[in-house]
Order: C-alpha cells, then sequence, then structure tokens
C-alpha cells in the first residue's frame, strides 16, 4: 500500500531515556547457571547483538507514565499547546491494562480537550509508524490541524520473568534457549511526536507518505505471551525464532525499499539520512546489505538502549537529529519492521 501526503508536517519529538541502565554482563551473571550447562561463553549476549546495556524503568511505573511525559516533552519542544491537539494515538506494545485504552490515561494526564480523538495502536514494532500513517491520513483530509502520538515500551517484566523461567526450568532444551535469548535484548523507553498540517507548522518537515508491504506467513516467528496489561502478578514470555526472523525480515525489507525507492524516485545514494529499527548489529548490517547502503553512515542506539520496540524507531530519529541536525531539504527514510511481518517506509523532507 502506497501513501502521499502534501500537508503533513512532523512538528517535533520528545523522549524520556529511563535511569536504570541494565548490563548484558549483569543478566549473563544471572544466567551463569544456564551458560554452564549449554557450555556458553560469558559475553555471548554482546557478541551476538552488539547490545551493552538496555534500561528499565523504576518498579511500579506503567507504560503510560513514559508515554504521558514523552508526550509533554513533544508539545513543548514544538509550541503546542495541549488544547489544540485534537488527536492522540498511543501505538506501544507495553500498555498499562487490557481496557481501557491507555490513550484514554494519557489523554487525562496530559488535560487534552474532550473533542480530541484517542485510541490505541498495536502492531507489535510498527505501532508507532503506523500512527504516523494515521495521525498522516487525518491531517492530510483536513480533520485535525495537530496530532499527538506517544508510546511508552517497559521491558522489565519480560526480562526478568525470561530469566526466572530459564533458571527454574529442570527440562530447559538448547532450543527453548535460544528462543527465549532475544526477550534479554529488550530496552525500555519512551517517546512522542507532535504532527501538524501545513499551513500551521513551524518546522515544515514533510512527511511526504511512504510503502507498507507484509509477509504474514512469518507471523509465527515471533509471539509473546497472551496480553495480561502490567498486573504485578503476570508473567511475560515471548519466543523468537531469531535467525529465521532476520532472514525474512530483510527479505521483505528489500522488497519493501524497491518499491519505496520507485515510489519517490529516490536512488539509494539520494537518501540523505536512514533511521531504522534497532534490533542489533547483526540486523543492522544486514538490512544495510540488502538495501545497498553503508552501514558506517548508520545512527545506531541499541548498543546503549537495546531494542525499545515500538518506541525504538521514532526514539532514534529523535537522538540522531538532536545530535546530528539534518540540512534544510535533506531526505530522510524511515524503516521500520514489525514481526508479523509487517514493514513500514516512510520519507521525510526536512
Amino acid at each position: 500500500m502506497t501513501f502521499r501526503y502534501q500537508n503533513v508536517c512532523l512538528e517535533g519529538f520528545g523522549y524520556v531515556l529511563p535511569e536504570n541502565v541494565v548490563t548484558s554482563a549483569q543478566l549473563e551473571k544471572e544466567l551463569a547457571p544456564v551458560y554452564e550447562r549449554f557450555g556458553v561463553h560469558e559475553g555471548r549476549l554482546e557478541m551476538m547483538t552488539g547490545i551493552r546495556q538496555r534500561r528499565f524503568w523504576d518498579e511500579g511505573s506503567v507504560p503510560s507514565d513514559g508515554s504521558t511525559e514523552a508526550g509533554r516533552r513533544a508539545m513543548e519542544a514544538s509550541g503546542v499547546k495541549p488544547d489544540q491537539i485534537e488527536c492522540l494515538l498511543h501505538t506501544s506494545v507495553s500498555r498499562d491494562c487490557l481496557e481501557p485504552a491507555t490513550a484514554s490515561i494519557v489523554h487525562d494526564q496530559l488535560r487534552l480537550p474532550v473533542k480530541s480523538i484517542m485510541y490505541d495502536i498495536s502492531n507489535a514494532c510498527l505501532g508507532f509508524l503506523n500512527g504516523i500513517l494515521s495521525l498522516g491520513n487525518m491531517i492530510e483530509l483536513g480533520q485535525v490541524k495537530r496530532g499527538l502520538i506517544v508510546a511508552g515500551e517497559s521491558s522489565r517484566q519480560l526480562v526478568r520473568t525470561t530469566i526466572k523461567q530459564l533458571l527454574q526450568s529442570r527440562h530447559l532444551t538448547r532450543k527453548e534457549f535460544k528462543a527465549a535469548f532475544a526477550s534479554l535484548t529488550i530496552g525500555s523507553g519512551a517517546v512522542g511526536l507532535v504532527m501538524c498540517h501545513d499551513s500551521v507548522s513551524q518546522t515544515q518537515h514533510h512527511l511526504l507518505g511512504g510503502v507498507t508491504q507484509t509477509a504474514t506467513e512469518h507471523n509465527d516467528l515471533c509471539r509473546g505471551s497472551a496480553d495480561t496489561g502490567f498486573d504485578s502478578n503476570a508473567a511475560m514470555s515471548m519466543a523468537t525464532d531469531a535467525e529465521t526472523l532476520l532472514e525474512s525480515g530483510c527479505a521483505l525489507a528489500a522488497r519493501t525499499w524497491r518499491a519505496f525507492t520507485e515510489v519517490f524516485h529516490w536512488s539509494g545514494e539520494g537518501v540523505n539520512r536512514v533511521y531504522c529499527h534497532q534490533v542489533g548489529d547483526t540486523h543492522r548490517d544486514k538490512l544495510y546489505e540488502v538495501i545497498q547502503r553503508d552501514p558506517a553512515r548508520d545512527f545506531s542506539t541499541f548498543d546503549f538502549l537495546g531494542n525499545v520496540g515500538s518506541v525504538s524507531l521514532p526514539l532514534t530519529m529523535a537522538l540522531g537529529v538532536e545530535r546530528d541536525p539534518p540540512t534544510t531539504g535533506d531526505t530522510i527514510a524511515m524503516l521500520g519492521i514489525g514481526s508479523g511481518l509487517s514493514c513500514v517506509m516512510l520519507g521525510v523532507r526536512w
């Protein structure tokens, strides 16, 4: 599917990084009995992924906490007031509870207008990019002038449960250990983005549109437990066929990239900046190989944030734009992929 916009702008990002840093070495010390059992050497986690650390929220925090603060910061960065927001989308995998929508909690905490539409969007690591397209459609149609997308991912429960299950399993197999390995790479964080109609935009950072493609025959490669919300007694788990996910995901990305560059008439070298979903160095290198770009030009955050789910790509772009601002007129590609499989690639002219 193809999306084209004339009147949609990215106005301002806001983000929150949790203060609790958890290193891969720390997790491996806890898993020492499992490592010894399977003859795995210390340092394997960082060696396989390039992830040195990830972050956890404080105990008792829920996704709406980070989402609310990130949304507040995005509004401050863009100069948009709460009473001007006409749409709020909460787009993370993590939610406070099954019902009501976490968007309703964020909406209340930010004191957004009663006329503002709000709801959750959930699509694995692609939720935020799906939110950009959904809000972009409303802005292009003239239904709203200003909207806010937020996401807050929390990894503490998943990582802690994964370690507990690995240590307590009496009949753990090597296959089961491998399937749980990806869960140890997940990090926490929150991000927000204000988007505006061209007529009220102060930045004129135009969202040109995007391309989406799917490969849903691979929906079984990464499966999480049932949605339990953030009940302290809930046990979250995830099983991932990381090798097949890498190959199938990059094949889908290559196909989507061809369609994306054709739609926007961009050659690979015509793209000035690329921001990707962050999984690890192997995934980063393979992705750049299939889209035929130099990985040395990548801006990566996985080494110190891990895989932050739906927050990963927009947070990486927010940090990249902050640390090395693009030049006016630069073309930017946002390359997202999520389990399912689904791929979204967006084009921005700065």
